[in-house]
């Protein structure tokens, strides 16, 4: 058998380092055993996918210097490689579904499935559709559609018993049929849902080995169940740990920066965050800290990844990336580096109509731009204070701000001034004095260029951890005045 695996990331966001980790592995398993390894674009909801986020994470990924043998970028014969091109391909597999008993139409309204999870609720019972349309006749049904009434297909799903399945790192798993809901496969508007279109395309893909996170474990039960529903044959899973913060909650972008494309920016080498990565519940077999992917390649057992919980400590990181930089380049390709990393044309012409009229000696630029090729700011709460803000309307400003700003899919001057003068609007307060603790935590003072074309020139993921970081200095936000906050940043509208 030919050993295939997959990454299949969402673009709806920031390329995270947790599908860096996955695909690493995905790809180090496959390709130690002489495989394929195989990228798919998750794009089923189209109303937060976008193609910037496709591309950051193929960018982000190249970048670290993982390859893949399929996808969307380099072709193959198993393509499209994009779910949202594949979308006849799932209805036509959920009417088979339909066809032979195994899923259903469900007409019930947006409105009666509120109330059922409330009524569930109120009265302490597991959440989960209660199966209404399940046994609908044929007569009922063709009425519904001659309506015109929208409707979902959800799967059918075992009332008693266990899903019994084995699993490469934790042995025999078994669930309760009772935990598992009936599964929306098909949404209104025709596009599947995740675990239609996952278990269809990894078996229309070959996937061999379905190696992913172990949040995946609880819904395994509901693609075995597809697959036994179409009569193919069961991928081997494998469920990795977790990545975690150093208090061993599960990795969030709260306690750490967790996008790929804040380490670039912040200047780590893609060998040492790729060997970081490596060391993320697996080890060598000489247990040695600094390795490259050719190592891994050479050395690679998945037997040995470990179940304990990877923790993902950036000062860890630092450490080993500082090995990295010493040990791996010499002075000539660290000069490279540096010149590559930030001080490239691109950044200086991006920078330079900003600074030029600023400047009147070339010196000048150092202390003009120093803030944009460096990473946390050496800033205290003092001088976020010196804005002039009490301390909680300082807190939400900050957190008001990076709620707005996470919400933009195109990071663009004009799309941060928008969003940060709707913020400053809804909590009446002018821009200037809005902004004055914005400039500080951007820029490390009030006396730079545009905080609006300051965030542009740092881009998304360095502009929002800056702001996590300044709101940490001021003691940050505990989840009782988190809650509060984010009432008061619903009512803002």
């Amino acid at each position: 058998m030919t050993i295939r695996t997959r990454i299949a990331p969402s673009p709806t966001g920031d390329p995270h380092v947790g599908t860096a980790y996955v695909a690493l592995f995905n790809m180090v398993f496959a390709r130690s055993q002489g495989g394929q390894f195989l990228l798919r674009i998750e794009d089923t909801d189209q109303t937060r996918s976008t193609p910037e986020s496709e591309q950051a994470i193929l960018d982000a990924l190249s970048w670290l210097g993982l390859d893949w043998d399929e996808g969307p970028n380099v072709g193959g014969d198993k393509g499209p490689y994009r779910q949202s091109e594949r979308s006849d391909i799932y209805r036509k597999y959920a009417e088979e579904l339909i066809e032979k008993g195994y899923a259903f139409r469900c007409f019930c309204t947006p409105q009666r499935l509120d109330e059922l999870r409330a009524t569930q609720m109120q009265e302490k019972q597991p959440l989960g559709y209660d199966g209404h349309c399940e046994n609908l006749s044929e007569e009922e049904i063709a009425k519904r559609l001659g309506n015109n009434e929208p409707y979902v297909v959800r799967m059918k799903v075992p009332r008693e018993g266990q899903c019994t399945f084995n699993d490469m790192l934790r042995g025999e798993i078994s669930i309760d049929w009772a935990q598992i809901d009936m599964q929306i496969l098909l949404k209104a508007d025709g596009m599947p849902t995740y675990h239609l279109a996952n278990v269809v395309d990894d078996h229309l893909m070959q996937i061999s080995h379905v190696i992913r996170g172990e949040e995946w474990i609880n819904s395994a039960p509901k693609h075995i169940l597809l697959y036994q529903y179409f009569g193919w044959d069961i991928p081997v899973f494998c469920h990795l740990p977790l990545l975690r913060n150093v208090d061993k909650s599960k990795l969030s972008k709260r306690k750490n920066p967790t996008s790929i494309l804040y380490y670039q920016r912040m200047g780590y080498l893609p060998e040492a965050l790729l060997n970081y990565l490596g060391r993320m519940g697996w080890s060598m077999p000489d247990e040695r800290e600094k390795f490259t992917l050719d190592d891994m390649l050479n050395e690679f057992d998945i037997q040995r990844v470990s179940l304990g919980g990877p923790v993902f400590d950036v000062e860890k990181l630092s450490w080993l990336n500082g090995m990295w930089i010493r040990e791996e380049l010499t002075d000539e390709q660290l000069a490279d580096r540096l010149q590559q990393w930030a001080l490239n044309r691109d950044n200086l012409m991006a920078f330079l109509p900003f600074a030029k009229q600023r400047m009147e000696t070339l010196s000048d630029i150092a202390p003009l731009g120093s803030y944009l090729v460096s990473g946390m700011l050496p800033i205290s709460a003092e001088d976020l204070h010196s804005a002039g803000m009490e301390q909680d309307q300082l807190l939400e400003v900050l957190q008001f701000s990076l709620w707005r700003l996470e919400s933009i899919q195109q990071w663009q001057r004009d799309n941060i001034f928008n969003a940060l003068k709707a913020v400053a609007d809804a909590m009446d307060i002018k821009m200037k004095p809005f902004l004055a603790p914005l400039f500080i935590a951007i820029a490390g003072s009030s006396s730079s260029i545009s905080v609006m074309d300051s965030m542009a020139l740092l881009g998304a993921d360095m502009s929002r951890a800056r702001l996590r970081h300044a709101i940490e200095l001021l003691g940050g936000v505990g989840k009782k005045k988190l809650k509060k906050m984010e009432k008061a940043y619903q009512q803002l509208g």
